[in-house]
């Protein structure tokens, strides 16, 4: 049902495949075998997109009514087996020091809450926040924010991430236009050209497709590629980080859904933003 909404009111399979995290076969396939289901097309297809027939109409608001009793039961079933519950979505690197005062400092003032965390891969950066699977999502801008709200926590320099033997890895700091020439990190198709664009430091670059930090380091490692990374993140010793002079700052935030007023998501954006700020 989810994916069935995400098309109808995307009214188009790659922009909803983009919306759900995912590829548009599988997606392609899902909707076919709910036609199946139905016993009757729901969309009429065409080179530019497609439009709801009659019957498609009809399930989407039948649809949206059961997402939403769904929403409901979880909550509910939720809140009988122990209590309240927010799931929390962190990209990349869970080690950052923020991420372990903000766990402390939330504990403190909410003993009872069951705090579910979901680690997010690089090619999603709301760490699943549009499909659903999370209330909040501790990231890193830029990336697409439409129907997102977006809270600064921190902002840091980035730099290049080069193998130690590479002869720009001696350098105290380094431009952009310095590694034109290089292979970069690519992430797969569909994800938030915002995002893309960020890490490959606003223009085209060909290399590599890499999914997880790790992925990026080993790149370096084994084929000499090319990537962007957040300053005083410890590296291996075969690694070297490099400063980059014209590359803007990375900000770490704290990211929900627009119009969501559940409270325990404002509070825990008020405590995040405390735990950050020292």
């Amino acid at each position: 049902m989810r994916y069935f909404v995400a098309v109808a009111e995307e009214l188009h399979f790659g922009r909803a495949a983009t919306r759900l995290h995912m590829s548009q076969p599988p997606l392609s396939r899902a909707i076919k075998q709910l036609e199946a289901d139905v016993g009757a097309p729901l969309f009429t297809r065409s080179p530019t997109g497609v439009t709801l027939t009659a019957v498609g109409t009809v399930l989407l608001d039948e649809a949206r009514a059961l997402l939403d009793h769904a929403d409901h039961v979880r909550a509910r079933v939720g809140a009988a087996a122990n209590g309240a519950t927010i799931t929390v979505g962190i990209l990349g690197d869970g080690t950052d020091p923020g991420v372990s005062r903000l766990a402390a400092a939330y504990r403190q003032s909410h003993p009872g809450i069951d705090v579910r965390v979901r680690d997010t891969d690089l090619t999603d950066p709301t760490c699943g926040l549009r499909a659903g699977l999370v209330d909040v999502a501790l990231t890193r801008a830029p990336c697409d924010e439409t129907a997102l709200t977006v809270r600064a926590l921190r902002t840091d320099p980035v730099g290049v991430v080069l193998r130690a033997d590479d002869p720009l890895a001696r350098r105290d700091q380094l431009r952009l236009a310095e590694l034109g020439d290089r292979r970069w990190f690519q992430f797969p198709q569909g994800t938030d050209p915002i995002w893309q664009s960020y890490w490959n430091g606003g223009s085209p670059r060909e290399g590599p497709v890499v999914r997880a930090v790790q992925e990026c380091l080993q790149a370096v490692l084994w084929n000499g590629t090319v990537g962007l990374a957040p300053l005083g993140h410890d590296l291996p010793a075969e690694l070297a980080l490099v400063p980059l002079t014209d590359m803007a700052p990375s900000r770490v935030v704290a990211v929900w859904n627009e119009g969501d007023t559940n409270p325990l998501i404002r509070s825990f954006i008020e405590i995040a933003t405390a735990a950050y700020r020292h």
